[in-house]
């Protein structure tokens, strides 16, 4: 479509168009619902034929169940030397009848069968448990008949009124002698019962084609075609049930399901509508659309101008944007420049503490420096004279006791002077036990002129932690300071290092004896300037111990504890 064309023009071809598409819908409709009834067809006649026949196999089974377990009772009797010796005394009818009785009524009461029956070689009714026989015992002579063969015998019969029975016989043999035959009949009420909670009619045909069993009560011992001329006027329509069967040869019945043909019916009809319904959607959105296409061919000089008046505003409000996402950019630099000074600031914080405590362990490290120098300067005195006295042996041991004493000077002064340099800031590998060491170097001085003894955990020995050596010397060396000051006057002044777990974390714990810290003021003590003792201290040891977990990645917390104070450290293991 051109945006130059006229109304006229565009109303003339959008007219052919909605009627091309008009006709197109209509033969694709039909031959889509055409299709759709077909298939719907197909499958829903599958599935009925399915059902069907799923309910034939266990309708089949429940029958074929049933007589299954009657069949062996007649031969396990007709085996028992007890059903013999009934047989064994027909000179005494009533005595027998009696005995054969009591013994049908109770084989019957076990078994549930619907009757149990003695017959002579003959085919005299000796005794039944229950009197289902009237004037003739239902299919006497095919039970005889089939013990005279020395076979198993099976029969269909029939009671009083519709009552239908099934019996099993077996001859009482001995010494190749027929001397009876015993029977069980067994009753379809439960099969009949299972078959009615199905909606499918079931039935079962004999070999002359009467309905022997079914779940429709009217259509008991009625011939199956009866029951076809029944349905001759729907079938003359259309078929209204799918007839599915099974051959039961044993018996030599059919087993009969009938599919409803309805749902066929029901789902044609169902595919045909949604098939319209679908087309009818489909051909008012086709020409919703149309309509919208037109509306905006017709627009389209309106919307043009709309749009160059819309990229002028764009164009401006990008101006606007682009100067204030400068503004932007440049006060994002200045807080990163900012945040790089404040860390600048903050490490130059930490070293002018760490230099200040350098300061104050200067003195007693001297005094420790001074007594070796002193020794140094006898020993070497005593040299010389042994020398020339010649005792080099006196000589020798003096210069082995110098050379210790200028290893401990080396190893002070080392440490002070690692301690005072600005430390790494990458974290690595760093083992808890030397960072102790360096740190115990270190004040140890302080701590024996205040009296105060250092416990270390040994399981600390050879545990590893991601972090820096010196700056974690640096968070021990506070600690240890912070609690000698808080033992300050104490005799009996101790500081514990102990190690409380290895996991996903390493959790060190350092505790002191002494007056602890108030819950009221826990929440401040790692606050720059905050302290506890006025006049006393910078206040910034906790604070310079905080920042230096937290760049480790791990952290520190003050425990609750009514018996001096307790700071927990936690530091990722070294892999």
């Amino acid at each position: 479509m051109d945006s130059w064309l006229t109304g006229a023009a565009l109303r003339r071809r959008f007219f052919r168009l909605r009627a091309g598409v008009a006709l197109f819908l209509v033969v694709l409709a039909l031959a889509s619902t055409y299709a759709a009834w077909k298939v719907v067809t197909v499958r829903t006649r599958e599935y009925v034929q399915d059902q069907a026949a799923e309910t034939l196999a266990v309708q089949a089974e429940v029958l074929n169940g049933v007589l299954e377990k009657y069949r062996l009772i007649p031969p396990l009797l007709a085996r028992q030397d007890e059903v013999a010796l009934v047989f064994a005394n027909l000179a005494s009818r009533d005595y027998v009848r009696k005995i054969a009785g009591n013994l049908a009524e109770e084989i019957a009461g076990l078994s549930g069968a619907r009757d149990v029956a003695f017959f002579s070689a003959d085919g005299e009714l000796l005794a039944a448990a229950r009197d289902i026989f009237g004037d003739e015992p239902a299919g006497r002579a095919e039970l005889m008949r089939a013990a005279q063969e020395n076979r198993l015998g099976r029969t269909i019969a029939l009671l009083k009124g519709k009552s239908r029975v099934y019996a099993f016989g077996s001859g009482i043999r001995r010494n190749g002698r027929l001397m009876g035959v015993v029977a069980v009949y067994v009753g379809f009420d439960a099969v009949e019962r299972t078959w009615a909670l199905s909606d499918n009619p079931i039935f079962v045909t004999d070999g002359g084609g009467t309905i022997f069993l079914s779940n429709r009560e009217n259509w008991l011992l009625k011939p199956v075609s009866e029951i076809d001329a029944r349905f001759s006027a729907e079938r003359g329509r259309a078929q209204t049930h799918i007839d599915v069967m099974r051959d039961l040869p044993l018996m030599g019945w059919q087993l009969h399901v009938l599919g409803d043909r309805s749902r066929i019916v029901s789902a044609q009809s169902a595919a045909i509508g949604i098939s319209l319904l679908i087309f009818l959607l489909v051909a008012v959105i086709a020409f919703f659309l149309i309509g919208r296409i037109e509306d905006r061919l017709r627009l389209r000089r309106r919307e043009r101008a709309q749009a160059l008046r819309l990229e002028r505003a764009v164009r401006d409000r990008t101006r606007a944007l682009s100067l204030a996402n400068r503004n932007l950019s440049h006060e994002v630099e200045e807080r990163k420049e900012a945040e790089r000074e404040l860390k600048r600031v903050q490490r130059e914080l930490i070293q002018a503490a760490k230099l200040a405590g350098v300061g104050q362990m200067a003195a007693a490290l001297s005094h420790e420096i001074n007594q070796p120098l002193a020794a140094i300067e006898t020993y070497a005195a005593n040299t010389r004279k042994a020398l020339t006295l010649g005792k080099g042996e006196i000589a020798e041991g003096n210069l082995d006791r110098i050379t210790a004493m200028v290893a401990r000077i080396s190893e002070l002064s080392g440490t002070l002077l690692a301690f005072s340099r600005k430390p790494a800031t990458k974290s690595q590998p760093v083992a808890v036990q030397a960072a102790l060491r360096e740190a115990l170097i270190l004040i140890r001085p302080k701590a024996d002129r205040a009296g105060v003894s250092i416990e270390v955990d040994p399981a600390l020995g050879g545990v590893m932690v991601d972090a820096g050596r010196i700056r974690l010397s640096q968070v021990f060396v506070n600690l240890f300071s912070n609690a000698i000051d808080a033992l300050d006057g104490r005799t009996d002044g101790l500081i514990r290092v102990q190690l409380k777990g290895i996991g996903e974390w390493v959790h060190i714990e350092v505790s002191d004896n002494g007056p602890g810290i108030s819950p009221d003021v826990a929440g401040e003590v790692f606050e720059p300037f905050f302290t506890t003792r006025t006049g006393q201290g910078s206040g910034l040891g906790l604070s310079i111990v905080y920042n230096i977990m937290q760049d480790f990645g791990g952290g520190v917390r003050l425990l609750p504890n009514a018996d001096g104070a307790v700071f927990e450290l936690w530091l990722k293991p070294a892999e």
